[in-house]
């Protein structure tokens, strides 16, 4: 069972995954096993205060929320739940998701939470004073990347390359190497090292991206997006 506010949403919703789709948040957090708060943080407080009276202490919430700590949680609650604080990224809608959890001690079938996250990619359970690192690393690591894809696909188009075929280049490659950093488990370093040949073609290009600050760039990126994530 879901829940939605906007109609073209329930249609929608109900139309790709042939569940129960409802305007009334109470009906289903009282209908639940598990709840899922997919609401937008600045929606979290009116939302538990519309549905806190339905909502039972042998459910499982699930929060999707930067800033949003498992205290503050309990707080809107006004009662003891069970609280699964996740936080997931958007390449779970292609089952490559990468999902960080922690949750309250009221909380006995964290296994079953951790299957629930399991199937759209992987999840690893972090200290709740993590959450706004992951926020950083993954959470919104996405758009960094495609950042990083539609740049080189826009310098491979520049050399002549049709745009389509600048993107499977670039995405695969990214894929890849990423692929490579997982499954290899060499330092990123050393893998960056066995692509520059002596006064090759990628040390050169590596030269540059230091001359530019890439590192730099992303390390600042990526605090700010931490101290926006503590502060929601």
């Amino acid at each position: 069972i879901g829940a939605d506010i906007s109609k073209e949403s329930r249609s929608k919703v109900q139309s790709a995954y042939g569940i129960n789709v409802t305007e009334d948040n109470k009906k289903a957090a009282s209908e639940s096993e598990v709840l899922v708060l997919s609401v937008k943080p600045q929606y979290y407080a009116e939302t538990i205060k519309e549905i806190k009276d339905c909502v039972r202490e042998d459910q499982l919430i699930i929060t999707i929320a930067p800033g949003k700590t498992l205290k503050w949680l309990e707080e809107q609650f006004e009662k003891k739940v069970k609280i699964v604080r996740a936080m997931p990224n958007t390449p779970a809608l292609v089952g490559e998701g990468m999902t960080a959890a922690c949750a309250n001690d009221a909380v006995t079938e964290e296994e079953y939470a951790l299957k629930i996250l399991r199937s759209f990619g992987k999840v690893e359970i972090v200290a709740e004073n993590m959450i706004d690192a992951v926020v950083a690393v993954s959470g919104s690591a996405p758009a960094y990347v495609f950042m990083f894809i539609e740049a080189m696909a826009d310098a491979a188009v520049s050399e002549g390359m049709p745009r389509k075929q600048a993107y499977e280049f670039a995405a695969q490659a990214v894929y890849g190497s990423a692929k490579m950093v997982l499954d290899t488990g060499k330092h990123p370093g050393e893998l960056k090292d066995m692509v520059c040949s002596p006064a090759g073609t990628t040390i050169e290009a590596v030269r540059v991206l230091e001359e530019k600050g890439l590192r730099s760039a992303v390390i600042e990126a990526m605090k700010v997006c931490a101290d926006k994530s503590r502060k929601m």
